[in-house]
């Protein structure tokens, strides 16, 4: 290849540009990479490209980080790199950064060993100080000595988020492609929260082992750090909780578990006696603990809840409850506070590395006082947890106020059992709409929030990559913002996954958070309607999308949201056909037909009632009568 010279002016024209440039970042010019605030989420455009990239702009961050501040430069990756860690770090967190680094196109990295000339050497630390728990800070810069990565913590928590930070700067969400450097950095970073996670508490269908698995992958890749076992369809939870577990029924357990401890969350097995415990018997008494014991024993368990909600609360299951704690619901609050004392006396107190018992009142939810919860708030122990719902069984709205009331009338630490996006109550609906009114405030007011999920493990994924973002850094949470980040990171890349994740998303919206209901396509129709400029080919656009969807959405989602594809499919098909019998190219009878189809679509309740699947109620089918005249 022949060379060519650069005209003197023209190379200096360009490096003063260049300083100019390198100026304006270092000032704090305004984008996600300069603020010493959370990043304003901005999504990297899809590409077909599946090479690694050398662009080395700061991407937004997942959870946004307390604090980035761009440096000047970049710090190349390199085809091989030298990690040293302390003695706190463990495999899981120098497995994470091994892989973040082997995506950006090292083909060597040496654990242990020192640097090379020239080389990257990734530096590990547990033993920081002044860091709040699980925060961290993550350096990248170029030096004398070469470039040079450190994450550093105050513990191991730490030093794992930090590693997930690091792969984001590597592979940004959204990405095709992982890049070949990363910017030069400066990143401070903690929760705004102690628990934020994952409740397996809704009724019906249960997920499957792969896919708690893959949830528990999940909450690891975006920080959150608890999940709560407690599925409907497991006999040995509720009616058969006196029984120990079998031996390869607990292996099930014990496998979660330990890939629970391996992405540093938390795994709590929660333990609902409710429906037919005595209170008063030494025998079940005796069996409840018996059990835990098992549970830590064989598989690993280390946290633990005793739920005693969605139970009967004006009847005994034994007659002498009656006899021991007398008549009315200050009686059983009187029996649950009994049983749960035990609990920490008779066991928990024998391991001290226990995390703090959590429980489930029976009344979960509201901020009224009443007999139950004042006597529940007298004996119950201060070191257990209490869990609450908020004003609601599904609260539309969140405050801090209300936390904090309910703090006061349980007077125990409150742990937020969130209702979204679960839908076990709509079975119809898949609920994909942005995860919003909660304070900003809450998050630090309580003990933590965990979100209770669809049946459908995949479609839950969005709302629940909001979740993480809300409760790590609610003062840089934007709902809209983060649901989009959720879509672009369940299509890994793919751009034509992504664009019909966020068709499917907007006919599948309206909650009881946000009743809105398909916007953007309603915004289409409307536009299609008063005839504005190119107004129907954009509306068939969308709407070749919608009836695509169910081939072109990320294959985790089309198997558990099949029967919503298919139904989106046959809507669009009909709203298609709609429009061509306005433009003389359809009929009534074709229109009709895929009307019929659309409405054929059902899934069952956790009732085993027969449900007609709903996608964009309101939207579609309003579009549709009306081309028909009704």
């Amino acid at each position: 290849m022949r060379r060519f010279r650069v005209p003197p002016q023209l190379l200096v024209g360009f490096v003063l540009g260049l300083v100019v440039v390198l100026l304006t970042r270092s000032c704090g010019g305004g984008g996600p990479a300069s603020s010493e605030s959370a990043p304003a989420p901005t999504l990297t455009p899809p590409s077909a490209s599946a090479s690694v990239k050398s662009d080395t702009g700061v991407p937004a961050l997942w959870p946004a980080p307390r604090s980035v501040r761009r440096e000047n430069g970049s710090v190349p990756i390199g085809r091989s790199v030298a990690v040293r860690a302390d003695a706190g770090t463990d495999a899981s967190t120098l497995d994470a950064v091994t892989r973040a680094l082997r995506a950006g196109g090292a083909r060597e990295v040496r654990v242990g060993d020192a640097p090379r000339r020239g080389e990257l050497l990734v530096t590990v630390v547990t033993t920081a100080a002044g860091l709040p728990p699980e925060g961290y800070t993550l350096t990248a810069a170029t030096t004398s000595a070469g470039p040079r990565v450190t994450l550093s913590s105050s513990g191991a928590d730490g030093a794992f988020h930090a590693a997930q930070t690091l792969a984001q700067l590597i592979r940004p969400v959204g990405s095709p492609s992982p890049r070949s450097a990363l910017p030069a950095v400066r990143i401070r970073d903690w929760p705004a929260t102690a628990t934020r996670g994952i409740i397996e508490g809704f009724y019906g269908t249960p997920w499957t082992q792969r896919e708690r698995l893959g949830q528990l992958d999940f909450a690891a890749r975006w920080k959150l750090n608890t999940y709560v076992y407690t599925p409907k369809d497991d006999p040995y939870l509720r009616d058969r909780w006196r029984d120990e577990y079998p031996t390869d029924t607990l292996t099930g357990i014990r496998t979660l578990a330990a890939r629970a401890a391996a992405d540093h969350v938390t795994f709590v097995y929660a333990l609902s006696p409710g429906k037919s415990v005595c209170y008063s018997s030494a025998g079940d008494r005796a069996a409840l603990v018996t059990k835990l014991r098992q549970l830590w024993d064989e598989a690993g368990v280390r946290a633990f809840a005793i739920p005693l909600d969605d139970i009967g609360i004006d009847r005994w299951n034994c007659a002498r409850d009656a006899t021991v704690y007398g008549t009315g619901r200050a009686a059983v609050a009187r029996a649950q506070a009994a049983l749960l004392n035990g609990v920490r006396r008779d066991f928990l107190s024998a391991h001290p590395d226990a995390a703090p018992l959590i429980t489930v009142p029976t009344e979960y939810d509201g901020s009224r006082a009443s007999a139950y919860k004042t006597t529940l708030a007298a004996e119950l122990d201060k070191d257990v947890t209490v869990m609450w719902t908020g004003p609601l069984v599904v609260s539309p709205a969140l405050s801090t106020a209300q936390a904090q009331e309910a703090a006061r009338l349980y007077n125990h630490r409150i742990l937020v059992w969130d209702n979204y996006p679960v839908n076990d109550y709509t079975a119809p609906n898949l609920l994909l709409g942005p995860y919003t009114g909660r304070d900003t405030t809450l998050p630090g007011a309580v003990a933590g929030l965990l979100a209770n999920p669809m049946n459908q493990a995949a479609a839950s994924d969005p709302s629940l990559f909001s979740t993480a973002a809300y409760t790590w850094n609610p003062t840089a949470y934007r709902p809209a913002e983060a649901l989009d980040a959720g879509l672009s990171a369940l299509a890994d890349g793919d751009g034509t996954a992504l664009a019909a994740l966020r068709a499917f998303a907007d006919v599948n919206r309206a909650s009881r958070l946000d009743t809105t209901q398909a916007p953007e396509l309603a915004a289409l129709i409307t536009a299609y309607w008063k005839g504005g400029p190119k107004a129907e080919d954009a509306l068939r656009t969308r709407l070749t999308i919608l009836a695509n969807a169910r081939t072109t959405v990320p294959s985790a989602l089309r198997t558990s949201a099949s029967p919503w594809l298919s139904a989106t499919h046959d809507w669009a098909e009909a709203a298609l056909s709609a429009l061509d019998l306005r433009a003389g190219r359809s009929t009534r009878a074709e229109v009709e037909s895929h009307r019929t189809a659309a409405r054929s679509h059902t899934v069952l309740d956790w009732q085993d009632r027969t449900r007609t699947v709903e996608v964009g109620t309101g939207v579609l089918d309003t579009f549709v009568a009306r081309v028909l005249g009704g």
